[in-house]
Protein backbone atom coordinates (compact mmCIF):
# COMPACT_ATOMS: atom_id res chain seq x y z
CA UNK A 1 0.00 0.00 0.00
CA UNK A 2 2.78 2.01 1.04
CA UNK A 3 4.72 1.55 -2.48
CA UNK A 4 1.52 2.34 -4.36
CA UNK A 5 1.03 5.63 -2.50
CA UNK A 6 4.36 6.48 -3.15
CA UNK A 7 4.32 5.99 -6.59
CA UNK A 8 1.08 8.38 -6.97
CA UNK A 9 2.97 11.08 -5.49
CA UNK A 10 5.67 11.01 -7.26
CA UNK A 11 3.49 10.88 -10.30
CA UNK A 12 1.98 14.02 -9.60
CA UNK A 13 5.36 15.54 -8.63
CA UNK A 14 6.12 14.85 -12.56
CA UNK A 15 2.76 16.32 -13.76
CA UNK A 16 3.09 19.17 -11.68
CA UNK A 17 6.49 19.82 -12.89
CA UNK A 18 5.92 19.18 -16.31
CA UNK A 19 2.75 21.70 -16.18
CA UNK A 20 4.51 24.27 -14.70
CA UNK A 21 8.17 24.01 -17.10
CA UNK A 22 5.38 24.42 -20.25
CA UNK A 23 3.87 27.38 -19.06
CA UNK A 24 7.28 28.72 -18.51
CA UNK A 25 7.85 28.25 -21.50
CA UNK A 26 4.84 29.60 -23.21
CA UNK A 27 5.66 32.66 -21.18
CA UNK A 28 9.14 33.32 -22.35
CA UNK A 29 7.73 33.08 -25.48
CA UNK A 30 5.19 35.05 -25.48
CA UNK A 31 7.68 37.85 -24.39
CA UNK A 32 8.05 41.20 -26.63
CA UNK A 33 11.45 40.46 -28.64
CA UNK A 34 14.34 42.29 -26.63
CA UNK A 35 14.11 46.48 -26.75
CA UNK A 36 18.07 46.16 -27.96
CA UNK A 37 17.64 45.03 -31.34
CA UNK A 38 15.18 48.17 -31.87
CA UNK A 39 17.55 51.01 -30.87
CA UNK A 40 19.37 52.14 -34.01
CA UNK A 41 22.67 51.89 -34.61
CA UNK A 42 25.56 52.96 -36.80
CA UNK A 43 28.65 51.56 -37.59
CA UNK A 44 31.60 53.09 -35.80
CA UNK A 45 36.02 52.00 -36.22
CA UNK A 46 36.97 51.19 -33.08
CA UNK A 47 41.11 49.57 -32.20
CA UNK A 48 41.80 46.06 -32.17
CA UNK A 49 44.63 46.68 -29.65
CA UNK A 50 46.60 49.69 -28.48
CA UNK A 51 47.96 51.81 -30.70
CA UNK A 52 50.95 54.12 -29.72
CA UNK A 53 52.20 57.43 -30.35
CA UNK A 54 53.45 57.99 -34.16
CA UNK A 55 52.28 54.75 -35.48
CA UNK A 56 50.50 54.30 -38.84
CA UNK A 57 46.86 52.85 -38.49
CA UNK A 58 46.69 49.40 -40.80
CA UNK A 59 43.60 48.00 -41.76
CA UNK A 60 44.89 45.00 -39.00
CA UNK A 61 44.79 47.28 -36.14
CA UNK A 62 40.95 48.52 -37.23
CA UNK A 63 37.49 47.12 -36.80
CA UNK A 64 33.84 48.55 -36.86
CA UNK A 65 30.68 47.59 -33.99
CA UNK A 66 27.39 48.43 -34.25
CA UNK A 67 27.60 51.62 -31.90
CA UNK A 68 24.44 53.13 -30.32
CA UNK A 69 22.82 55.73 -33.08
CA UNK A 70 22.00 58.70 -29.73
CA UNK A 71 25.44 58.13 -28.43
CA UNK A 72 27.89 57.65 -31.12
CA UNK A 73 31.12 59.81 -30.47
CA UNK A 74 31.34 63.62 -32.32
CA UNK A 75 33.31 62.95 -35.42
CA UNK A 76 33.67 59.11 -35.02
CA UNK A 77 34.66 57.10 -38.25
CA UNK A 78 32.48 54.41 -39.94
CA UNK A 79 34.49 52.95 -42.27
CA UNK A 80 37.94 51.58 -41.69
CA UNK A 81 39.46 52.22 -45.24
CA UNK A 82 39.28 55.81 -44.70
CA UNK A 83 41.67 55.45 -41.49
CA UNK A 84 44.28 53.22 -42.86
CA UNK A 85 47.72 54.92 -43.38
CA UNK A 86 47.03 58.07 -40.91
CA UNK A 87 49.44 58.26 -37.75
CA UNK A 88 48.17 58.65 -34.54
CA UNK A 89 49.13 61.79 -32.10
CA UNK A 90 47.66 59.87 -29.13
CA UNK A 91 47.67 56.78 -27.86
CA UNK A 92 44.59 55.11 -28.32
CA UNK A 93 44.01 51.97 -25.89
CA UNK A 94 42.00 48.50 -27.08
CA UNK A 95 38.08 49.04 -28.33
CA UNK A 96 38.03 52.99 -28.13
CA UNK A 97 36.35 54.30 -30.60
CA UNK A 98 39.12 56.56 -33.10
CA UNK A 99 38.20 60.02 -33.45
CA UNK A 100 40.17 62.77 -35.21
CA UNK A 101 41.28 64.63 -32.06
CA UNK A 102 44.02 61.39 -31.52
CA UNK A 103 44.69 61.34 -35.58
CA UNK A 104 47.23 63.28 -37.86
CA UNK A 105 46.00 64.95 -40.72
CA UNK A 106 46.05 62.65 -44.08
CA UNK A 107 49.13 64.79 -45.60
CA UNK A 108 51.35 64.45 -42.19
CA UNK A 109 52.17 60.86 -41.90
CA UNK A 110 52.83 58.87 -39.47
CA UNK A 111 56.05 59.04 -36.92
CA UNK A 112 57.43 61.56 -34.87
CA UNK A 113 56.03 64.72 -36.75
CA UNK A 114 52.71 64.58 -36.33
CA UNK A 115 53.04 64.31 -32.92
CA UNK A 116 54.38 67.40 -32.42
CA UNK A 117 52.16 70.51 -31.63
CA UNK A 118 51.71 73.82 -33.31
CA UNK A 119 54.65 76.10 -31.83
CA UNK A 120 56.72 73.70 -30.44
CA UNK A 121 59.91 71.67 -31.51
CA UNK A 122 61.26 68.01 -30.80
CA UNK A 123 65.04 68.75 -29.77
CA UNK A 124 67.48 65.71 -29.26
CA UNK A 125 70.18 65.65 -27.00
CA UNK A 126 72.84 62.94 -26.36
CA UNK A 127 72.78 61.15 -22.90
CA UNK A 128 74.39 58.46 -20.78
CA UNK A 129 72.86 55.79 -18.34
CA UNK A 130 73.09 58.67 -15.61
CA UNK A 131 71.85 61.78 -17.28
CA UNK A 132 68.88 59.48 -18.62
CA UNK A 133 68.19 58.47 -14.94
CA UNK A 134 68.88 54.81 -15.30
CA UNK A 135 66.84 54.51 -18.38
CA UNK A 136 63.78 55.55 -17.19
CA UNK A 137 63.52 58.74 -19.18
CA UNK A 138 60.98 57.03 -21.69
CA UNK A 139 58.20 58.32 -23.89
CA UNK A 140 55.80 60.59 -22.57
CA UNK A 141 57.58 60.81 -18.90
CA UNK A 142 58.40 64.77 -18.22
CA UNK A 143 61.80 65.79 -16.89
CA UNK A 144 63.52 69.31 -15.52
CA UNK A 145 66.74 69.78 -17.27
CA UNK A 146 69.48 70.72 -15.14
CA UNK A 147 72.27 72.51 -16.43
CA UNK A 148 76.22 73.51 -14.69
CA UNK A 149 78.27 75.51 -17.18
CA UNK A 150 81.45 77.87 -16.48
CA UNK A 151 80.79 80.89 -17.92
CA UNK A 152 84.34 82.93 -17.51
CA UNK A 153 86.02 79.07 -17.27
CA UNK A 154 87.10 80.18 -13.48
CA UNK A 155 86.57 77.13 -11.30
CA UNK A 156 85.15 79.54 -8.76
CA UNK A 157 82.24 80.40 -11.78
CA UNK A 158 81.20 76.89 -12.19
CA UNK A 159 76.82 77.39 -11.87
CA UNK A 160 74.83 74.51 -11.71
CA UNK A 161 70.93 75.59 -12.37
CA UNK A 162 67.43 74.15 -13.23
CA UNK A 163 66.74 75.74 -16.86
CA UNK A 164 63.99 74.28 -17.68
CA UNK A 165 61.09 72.66 -16.11
CA UNK A 166 58.55 69.97 -16.81
CA UNK A 167 59.69 68.95 -20.17
CA UNK A 168 57.64 66.49 -21.78
CA UNK A 169 60.07 63.35 -23.36
CA UNK A 170 58.95 62.19 -26.77
CA UNK A 171 61.20 59.54 -27.71
CA UNK A 172 64.34 57.68 -25.94
CA UNK A 173 66.27 56.29 -28.58
CA UNK A 174 64.57 55.49 -31.63
CA UNK A 175 61.76 54.61 -29.51
CA UNK A 176 58.60 57.32 -29.55
CA UNK A 177 56.54 54.57 -27.62
CA UNK A 178 56.80 53.13 -23.87
CA UNK A 179 57.23 49.89 -23.31
CA UNK A 180 53.33 49.06 -21.87
CA UNK A 181 53.95 45.32 -21.61
CA UNK A 182 56.52 45.23 -19.00
CA UNK A 183 58.01 49.28 -18.17
CA UNK A 184 61.45 47.97 -18.10
CA UNK A 185 63.95 51.00 -18.15
CA UNK A 186 65.99 51.12 -21.44
CA UNK A 187 69.16 52.25 -22.23
CA UNK A 188 69.55 55.01 -24.68
CA UNK A 189 72.09 57.48 -25.66
CA UNK A 190 69.59 60.16 -27.24
CA UNK A 191 66.51 61.61 -26.06
CA UNK A 192 63.92 63.84 -27.54
CA UNK A 193 62.46 66.61 -25.75
CA UNK A 194 59.08 68.52 -26.84
CA UNK A 195 59.88 72.50 -26.17
CA UNK A 196 59.08 75.75 -26.85
CA UNK A 197 62.26 78.17 -29.92
CA UNK A 198 63.18 79.59 -26.29
CA UNK A 199 63.52 76.48 -24.70
CA UNK A 200 65.34 74.99 -27.65
CA UNK A 201 67.62 78.18 -27.43
CA UNK A 202 68.71 77.58 -23.90
CA UNK A 203 69.21 73.49 -24.10
CA UNK A 204 70.90 73.91 -27.12
CA UNK A 205 73.67 76.66 -25.74
CA UNK A 206 73.45 74.47 -22.14
CA UNK A 207 74.29 71.32 -24.05
CA UNK A 208 77.12 72.77 -26.11
CA UNK A 209 78.88 75.00 -23.83
CA UNK A 210 78.51 72.76 -20.26
CA UNK A 211 76.33 69.43 -19.09
CA UNK A 212 72.87 68.71 -18.61
CA UNK A 213 71.79 66.34 -16.11
CA UNK A 214 67.41 65.28 -16.41
CA UNK A 215 65.64 65.06 -13.14
CA UNK A 216 62.63 62.48 -13.69
CA UNK A 217 59.71 64.33 -12.96
CA UNK A 218 56.14 62.78 -11.15
CA UNK A 219 53.97 62.98 -13.94
CA UNK A 220 51.05 64.53 -11.27
CA UNK A 221 53.56 67.21 -10.39
CA UNK A 222 52.97 70.76 -12.06
CA UNK A 223 55.00 72.74 -10.25
CA UNK A 224 57.49 74.84 -11.73
CA UNK A 225 59.68 76.35 -9.24
CA UNK A 226 62.35 79.18 -10.00
CA UNK A 227 66.03 78.38 -8.43
CA UNK A 228 68.99 80.58 -7.98
CA UNK A 229 71.04 77.94 -8.82
CA UNK A 230 74.30 77.11 -7.26
CA UNK A 231 78.42 77.59 -7.10
CA UNK A 232 80.74 75.24 -5.58
CA UNK A 233 81.44 77.93 -2.72
CA UNK A 234 77.65 78.05 -1.52
CA UNK A 235 77.61 74.26 -2.29
CA UNK A 236 80.72 73.92 0.75
CA UNK A 237 79.09 76.75 2.64
CA UNK A 238 81.93 79.19 1.93
CA UNK A 239 79.81 81.90 1.66
CA UNK A 240 77.98 83.80 3.92
CA UNK A 241 74.14 84.80 2.88
CA UNK A 242 74.30 82.76 -0.39
CA UNK A 243 71.09 81.16 -0.96
CA UNK A 244 71.46 76.99 -0.51
CA UNK A 245 69.03 74.61 -1.80
CA UNK A 246 68.16 71.76 0.36
CA UNK A 247 66.00 68.63 0.55
CA UNK A 248 62.46 69.03 -0.63
CA UNK A 249 62.75 72.70 -2.34
CA UNK A 250 63.68 73.81 1.23
CA UNK A 251 66.11 77.52 1.02
CA UNK A 252 68.56 78.18 4.01
CA UNK A 253 71.59 80.30 3.93
CA UNK A 254 74.62 78.95 4.14
CA UNK A 255 76.74 78.52 7.24
CA UNK A 256 79.08 81.03 7.33
CA UNK A 257 82.75 79.58 6.71
CA UNK A 258 84.92 79.11 10.04
CA UNK A 259 86.96 82.08 10.87
CA UNK A 260 90.65 81.17 11.85
CA UNK A 261 92.03 82.94 14.58
CA UNK A 262 95.58 84.88 13.43
CA UNK A 263 98.72 83.42 14.77
CA UNK A 264 100.41 86.68 16.97
CA UNK A 265 104.30 87.47 15.95
CA UNK A 266 106.72 86.15 18.29
CA UNK A 267 110.35 87.65 19.11
CA UNK A 268 112.74 86.34 21.28
CA UNK A 269 114.52 88.57 23.38
CA UNK A 270 118.04 87.07 25.53
CA UNK A 271 118.28 88.50 29.07
CA UNK A 272 122.08 87.24 29.75
CA UNK A 273 121.51 83.84 30.07
CA UNK A 274 117.84 83.68 29.74
CA UNK A 275 116.17 83.33 26.60
CA UNK A 276 112.20 84.04 26.20
CA UNK A 277 109.70 83.92 24.01
CA UNK A 278 107.15 87.11 23.75
CA UNK A 279 104.02 87.98 21.51
CA UNK A 280 104.23 91.22 19.68
CA UNK A 281 100.63 93.32 19.45
CA UNK A 282 99.53 94.19 16.24
CA UNK A 283 97.57 97.70 16.50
Amino acid sequence: MNRIRIFVVLALAVTAGSVFAFATYRYVQGLPTGSASTIPTRPVVIAVANLSLGAALRAEDMRTIDWPAEAVPEGAFAKVEDLVGIGVIQPIVQNEAILPAKLASKEAGSGLPPAIPPGYRALSVRVNEVIGVAGYVLPGTHVDVVATVNPTNQQPDITSKVILTNVQVLAAGTKIERDVNDNKPVQVTVVTLLVNPVEAERLTLASTEGKIQLALRNPLDQAMPATPGIRPAALLGYMQGRPVIRGGGRVALAAPAAVLAPQPSMVEIIRGDKRTQEAVRQE
